[in-house]
């Protein structure tokens, strides 16, 4: 073999070093994040919960109860204030429906809604009701490593894969290595600019699972505005039927 094959089969070698590198890298970005969101949501879940929209010139709370299973199903219901008491928010798939007790009526909403504030707070219906998945609608790179609450995180990028039902551009996370703790997320627009940042804190054990129970969704161009989202109450992996995710549950279910 000449010079001239020697430095070619060296360059191919380096291009299948790189590419095998860059695979793997993917690969344990991707598990990272999986395991994030399997540890924050369990098989199922099911919570109580406090939010709070803080204003400059006033705030609002609204205790709610929220049922999970899987990637497929999600059921928020409404308890205080008495003027939303009974309202419901049901995810099947990829619909999604919301119950007005007030006025008897159950609609229907459409994907362009899914990127419009949740009853006046800093959380998006997606949000709620995560229509997009963090491990399914992404791919995942790690950015390199910080220490958010005391914990040494890594810090992954998350991309859209192509048709993505997703509302971000791209999402930045940091997630705590020893436990795999969602600390912080920032959410930015399809043109790069940082639209929200959601920060979790209050570390303490909710249904047997080490969780921030604290999370705070900050818009990045409104100063003394926020959303608090304080969990009270969890039980992981309790089965919960297909059919308890009906229209027909969401207007009963209490």
């Amino acid at each position: 073999m000449n010079i001239a094959q020697l430095n070619k089969l060296r360059w191919i070698l380096i291009g299948l070093l790189l590419a095998t590198a860059n695979f793997i890298q993917a690969q344990n970005a991707t598990e990272i994040v999986k395991k994030a969101d399997s540890h924050m949501q369990g098989k199922s879940s099911q919570g109580i919960m406090i939010m709070t929209i803080v204003r400059p010139k006033w705030r609002r709370t609204v205790e709610m109860k929220s049922w999970s299973k899987g990637k497929g199903f999600s059921l928020i219901l409404i308890k205080k204030p008495v003027r939303d008491k009974g309202s419901g928010y049901l995810k099947r798939g990829k619909e999604m429906w919301n119950w007005l007790p007030k006025v008897g009526r159950v609609v229907k909403m459409p994907p362009s809604m899914m990127n419009q504030s949740w009853m006046g707070s800093d959380f998006t219906n997606d949000d709620l009701v995560r229509q997009s998945s963090i491990v399914v609608d992404y791919t995942h790179k790690i950015l390199g490593s910080e220490t958010l609450e005391g914990r040494d995180c890594y810090k992954v990028l998350l991309t859209p894969k192509p048709n993505a039902p997703v509302v971000w551009g791209k999402v930045e996370m940091w997630i705590s290595k020893k436990d795999y703790l969602q600390l912080q997320s920032k959410m930015y627009d399809e043109d790069g600019y940082l639209v929200n940042t959601m920060r979790g804190s209050k570390i303490k054990n909710l249904g047997g699972r080490v969780l921030p129970s604290y999370m705070e969704m900050i818009p990045a161009d409104k100063p003394n505005q926020k959303t608090v989202l304080e969990y009270k109450q969890m039980v992981f992996n309790k089965p919960i039927s297909d059919g308890f995710f009906s229209v027909q549950n969401m207007k009963r279910v209490n």
